[in-house]
């Protein structure tokens, strides 16, 4: 077979493959995502920017302009409503495929095409980032990324229509969050080691998205709330050595996850200077480094400056949610330091043995993160659910908190605004029926949400007489089995004698959630159950010594 013939079927193949792990990265991606629900600053978009205006999408997410993430939020939510997030997964999931299949070109043509398979699949299967994975909001560091490797891509074309190709991609990345700033940067750069033939003269490309960002940032940006302090600024270096350390981390399956973050693994500090020392001895031979180098160095370095100097609690440098774009800035900066060696076929097999292996063990955090998620989707669900349930008597100003809900990441819905959105888009809740087969820990968050959106009246030594009618069940000494309880007004008269408890659940089967104590004996207790859009009905369980009479 001619060498040119070998070339080509070299190229085929790798092609092929390209493809299957384009498409297997899919399926993983689309499986784990299913059945999830929206979580966190999902709810601030569609709770407060589901109808179109200026505000709603120039308006900055906590530092970052979100001017097309919103957009497309509106689009999928007119189009497919909000009973389900994976209208929005599809997206994040076909962004993620193709700034892989970029970084495919990128890497191509520094390393050749086998490098640059590996290079993809550490990318597609980097579980450590399961946030950006998994997670749609993440849409806004995923298009950044996307196009701002495109405009690099253009930018070395030195072709008028690239140029403006570059220009319109710098300014779509820049329009999907702020982490285009640091692509601007490395465009910059780019563009001024070019100077000589002519790149200051191309500075426009760089210029007009900048001027874009500062009309937004004039206009609306410098109303977002900054972190930004000297503590920051003196502990920046230390902030950036550890995301540097927590990305090699992860696109070596070096990390654990522990909650929402990548845990600090013994290996990525150590394994960064013997990097560090062999690029350096590298750069030495050469006398000096491939130029695309440092566009890539002062992206990387922007992007964890400007997060170190807005961090705070939550915004550790090795957060899931950062490591995407640290380490898609690794294999980038991997890419050009190597460039110029040639491997042969024997490196090439232990390099391609050695990415299945790392990609397969990225499996792991991606499954974690996943499960993570699950627990969050039923939380939500269960809760929002409740919402619904108590829709008749619940104050618009209801708002879920910890305590109740169970989990930190609702507190952009607040009941009113959440009731018109479910009119307006549908519901992703579980409806009753749903409820009643949805795991425990949703379940008893379920009843705590019901009995404070209602809401569920319980008045101890309330003197209270059993109301008209009411049908009356005498309890032996100790634990009553449960008693159901129908809308209206029940009482539990205890006879005298020691302190008793009344226990109330609903949908749960286990522990009962609502729970009042040292009620006197000889006393009356009130408990006042609104009607609602359950026939589910509530379940009593009374503590008593010498028993306790109870009347609905």
């Amino acid at each position: 077979m001619a060498a040119r013939d070998r070339d080509l079927l070299s190229r085929n193949a790798v092609l092929v493959l390209l493809a299957a792990l384009l498409a297997a990265a899919a399926v993983v991606l689309l499986t784990y995502g299913s059945g999830l629900t929206f979580f966190q600053d999902s709810w601030e978009f569609l709770m407060h920017r589901r109808h179109l205006s200026v505000d709603a999408v120039l308006d900055p997410h906590n530092e970052h302009i979100v001017l097309l993430p919103v957009l497309i939020n509106q689009a999928l939510l007119q189009t497919f409503g909000m009973s389900s997030m994976t209208p929005e997964l599809v997206v994040l999931v076909a962004i993620l495929l193709a700034a892989a299949a970029l970084v495919f070109v990128y890497v191509r043509r520094r390393l050749g095409s086998w490098p640059a398979l590996f290079a993809t699949a550490l990318l597609l299967f980097l579980g450590p980032a399961w946030q950006d994975y998994l997670w749609p909001f993440q849409v806004g560091f995923a298009g950044s990324a996307l196009f701002g490797i495109a405009m690099l891509l253009a930018l070395e074309e030195e072709d008028c229509r690239w140029d403006l190709a570059a220009c319109g991609f710098l300014t779509l990345s820049m329009a999907f969050s702020s982490l285009g700033l640091p692509f601007a940067v490395a465009g910059a750069v780019q563009l001024l080691q070019r100077r000589r033939r002519g790149g200051l003269r191309r500075a426009w490309i760089v210029g007009v998205p900048l001027l874009l960002y500062a009309g937004w940032y004039a206009g609306w940006g410098h109303t977002a709330e900054n972190h930004f302090t000297g503590h920051n600024v003196l502990h920046s270096p230390r902030y950036v050595w550890e995301g540097l350390s927590a990305s090699l981390d992860a696109v070596l399956a070096l990390g654990t996850i522990a909650n929402e973050v990548v845990g600090r693994s013994k290996w990525g500090a150590p394994l960064l200077i013997v990097l560090l020392v062999l690029a350096a001895y590298r750069g030495f031979r050469r006398r000096g480094f491939y130029p695309g180098l440092w566009p890539v160095l002062a992206a990387a370095a922007t992007f964890w400056f400007l997060a170190a100097f807005n961090t705070m609690a939550g915004r550790e440098p090795y957060s899931s949610r950062y490591l995407y774009v640290g380490g898609l800035f690794a294999i980038l900066l991997a890419a050009n330091l190597l460039q110029g060696i040639r491997f042969d076929r024997r490196v090439l097999l232990v390099a391609g043995a050695l990415t299945a292996v790392v990609a397969v063990f990225n499996l792991v955090p991606l499954r974690e993160g996943r499960d993570f998620f699950k627990k969050q989707t039923v939380l939500t669900r269960a809760d929002l659910g409740a919402i619904e349930i108590a829709e008749r008597t619940v104050e618009p100003s209801f708002v879920l908190t910890p305590e109740i809900d169970g989990t930190v990441f609702l507190n952009e819905i607040e009941a009113g605004n959440y009731l018109q959105a479910v009119s307006e888009h549908g519901s992703p809740a579980y409806d009753p029926a749903e409820l009643v087969t949805a795991p425990e820990e949703g379940r008893y968050h379920a009843d705590l949400v019901l009995a404070n959106a209602l809401p569920l009246g319980i008045e101890p030594e309330s003197g209270v007489a059993p109301p008209p009618g009411a049908r009356c069940t005498r309890t032996p000494p100790g634990s009553s089995r449960p008693i159901p309880l129908h809308p209206g007004t029940a009482t539990v008269q205890f006879a005298p004698g020691g302190p008793g408890a009344v226990r109330l659940r609903r949908f749960a089967v286990g522990e009962y959630p609502l729970v009042t104590e040292d009620l006197a004996g000889g006393t009356t207790t009130a408990l006042y159950i609104p009607r609602d859009r359950s026939q589910r009905p509530w379940r009593l369980q009374v503590d008593a010594p010498r028993g306790a009479t109870v009347c609905n």
